[in-house]
């Protein structure tokens, strides 16, 4: 911890909205200084290692609502901070932090100007908001921190403290006394070694803000922090859940008329753990850790409108914070992408989820919705589902997270030529720090393709190969992955309005079964047909043979909307004519491809194998 500043010869009787402005940046610039710290020490509830994350993505959003505002009246200032707060909170920590503006916003929105004792009553109407906004406050957690820096505050008003330079650093020198406490509380803590993550970033907020006061400057770099040893193994922290036994850290936005908080806590809790309910009674943001993240959005649909869905596998942040070995580069790619699950998990990817629409209902795609639950809804809801590519914040805050435990993060994402999702994770991209730690690779590949790509990245990634050579591999066996689709019934695609209703109805009458497929420039295309639905599957094999060179080394992916015996015999009579295939393997299709196809859609993907480094699969063996 750095030493405060010292106080200066000019006394501070008050704060108004331009003075806390330029504290709060001052304290927000401390907080995002210490981001990767943060995520280092986090180890409670669970060892995830996105808490610094989490608040500085919280604190972007009210430092730019902060740079768009000149506002003068502090309480109006505070109203905006707590606003910005709600909208941009993420995690636990972040949550908590909104709620706590929420508090002092409520007890200063008709003031102007802030009094020492204006600021102590809202500090601790802010400690008690955050305290209720919990359904199992813990000891040892930024809330005990909150609650004895409120005190503190009090204590000190009430004797008659009337600078605010003062004021703080005092209430600074008990937040990181009582900072220092969090281990004696919390055994979490106390086997780490580590102090709470969430109360430090409260403590270095205040810092940052205390140091503005008595220095008078927001040009000055923050002090570094030291380095933190943890006592735990990284082996232990990747794999010990601790008390946690949800895995998805969910969260959403309600907006609504008069919402029943008190009902709505109610219900939430009979879903999940650590449930923090921040915001108003119209504009409420749920946090809670569950293993079903549908059961929340539709639970708070019956409140108001649901915004800013997202689900965080906190097990696999979790194995990923506490990585070990060789490997310097993190692998990501989005929902399109369809991969066997056992592979997703052995090659430790970490995936955004697409949103898929039916009617006004949302869901996030393979978290929210699973394929299964997807074909089931497309077959018996009368609207046709659409999908739109992840909002740039839902990457940037994987990337954030990635960034600060790899020296580089790939991405490689569903073709630009199909949709913006790679748009937006180029939007994401540039605004992680330090700039050039996010490559993002277009994969110019859908579904069981984009798939084949992202795997081999991955396997590059955990060989230990460099940024560079994780990029040129991606981009080269991109440019040699094949894909091709088998629609045996066309209403989807004509419910979806790809295809007109005259052509399913020739179709129909001739019998065929088109084929998609993949373009070198990333299109999906039509690719033929298969005349006699009856003996399509033989025929679809023949059909993607004519198009690769049967004598090269192949991997290959089949996949399959509900029709696993049609996939088991493409699999088995590809097999049987790839003399060189070097891996075959078996997926579910997920929304990329069977929202033109519906169930019964079948896709084979290749991806030449014969320019692979050395070694990287010799550990394979082909299924037979």
């Amino acid at each position: 911890m750095e030493d405060a500043a010292p106080v200066t010869a000019h006394s501070i009787a008050y704060l108004d909205g331009a003075r806390l402005r330029r504290s709060l940046r001052a304290g927000i610039a401390r907080l995002l200084a210490g981001q990767d710290h943060l995520n280092k020490i986090n180890v409670f509830p669970i060892p995830d290692g996105d808490t610094g994350t989490n608040m500085a993505l919280t604190m972007h959003s009210v430092l730019q609502a902060l740079q768009h505002t000149r506002e003068r009246h502090a309480g109006r200032t505070l109203s905006s901070v707590a606003d910005a707060a709600l909208d941009g909170a993420r995690g636990n920590s972040g949550a908590i932090l909104a709620q706590f503006f929420q508090g002092l916003s409520d007890a200063t929105i008709d003031l102007s100007r802030l009094a020492p004792a204006d600021f102590a009553h809202a500090v601790s109407n802010g400690a008690q908001y955050a305290r209720e906004a919990l359904s199992d406050p813990r000891e040892g957690t930024v809330l005990s921190v909150l609650a004895d820096f409120a005190h503190e505050i009090q204590r000190r008003v009430g004797e008659g403290a009337h600078d605010f330079a003062e004021l703080l650093g005092e209430g600074l020198v008990c937040a990181r006394a009582s900072l220092a406490r969090t281990p004696e509380k919390l055994e979490a803590l106390r086997r780490a070694g580590v102090v709470d993550a969430g109360a430090e970033g409260f403590v270095l907020l205040l810092a940052g803000m205390h140091r503005f006061l008595t220095a008078g400057s927001l040009r000055e770099p923050p002090p570094a922090l030291p380095d933190v040893e943890l006592l735990a193994s990284e082996e232990s922290l990747a794999h010990d859940h601790g008390e946690e036994t949800h895995r998805y850290c969910t969260e959403c936005m309600v907006t609504g008329d008069d919402i029943d908080r008190r009902r709505l806590r109610e219900e939430l809790s009979a879903l999940g753990s650590s449930l923090v309910l921040a915001g108003t009674h119209s504009k409420c943001k749920i946090h809670i850790h569950v293993d079903a993240p549908q059961q929340v959005f539709r639970l708070a649909a019956e409140y108001g409108r649901v915004s800013g869905e997202k689900a965080d596998d906190m097990f696999r942040q979790q194995a990923t914070a506490h990585h070990t070995g060789a490997q310097r580069v993190a692998v990501i790619t989005d929902s399109a992408a369809d991969i066997p699950d056992e592979e997703f998990e052995r090659l430790n990817l970490q995936m955004v989820p697409v949103r898929v629409m039916f009617g006004e209902r949302s869901y996030l795609d393979k978290v929210s919705l699973s394929n299964a639950e997807f074909f089931r809804e497309l077959t018996q809801n009368p609207a046709h589902p659409t999908t739109s590519q992840p909002a740039p914040g839902d990457f940037r805050r994987l990337y954030e997270f990635l960034a600060s435990h790899y020296e580089h993060v790939v991405s490689v994402n569903l073709s630009t030529r199909v949709s913006g999702t790679l748009q937006a994770a180029k939007s994401a991209a540039s605004r992680v720090k330090p700039a050039g730690k996010v490559h993002i690779v277009d994969s110019r590949n859908v579904s069981l393709g984009q798939g084949l790509i992202v795997m081999h990245a991955a396997r590059c990634a955990q060989a230990g190969m460099d940024v560079d050579a994780v990029v040129a591999e991606t981009e080269r066996v991109a440019a040699q992955t094949h894909s091709f689709g088998l629609l045996r019934d066309l209403s989807y695609a004509v419910r979806g309005g790809r295809v007109p209703k005259s052509k399913k109805v020739v179709a129909d009458l001739l019998g065929l079964a088109p084929v998609l497929w993949t373009t070198p420039e990333g299109l999906v295309a039509a690719g033929g047909a298969i005349f006699g639905r009856r003996r399509a599957l033989p025929k679809f094999v023949r059909h993607v043979l004519k198009r690769i060179d049967p004598t090269r080394a192949w991997r290959v992916s089949v996949g399959d909307a509900l029709d696993p015996q049609g996939a088991d015999y493409l699999a088995a009579e590809l097999t049987a004519r790839l003399p060189n295939m070097t891996r075959m393997y078996r997926s579910e299709l997920g929304s990329a491809f069977g929202v033109h196809g519906g169930p019964g859609t079948l896709v084979v993907a290749f991806q030449a194998a014969d320019g692979d480094p050395e070694g990287l699969y010799e550990s394979d063996t082909c299924s037979r």
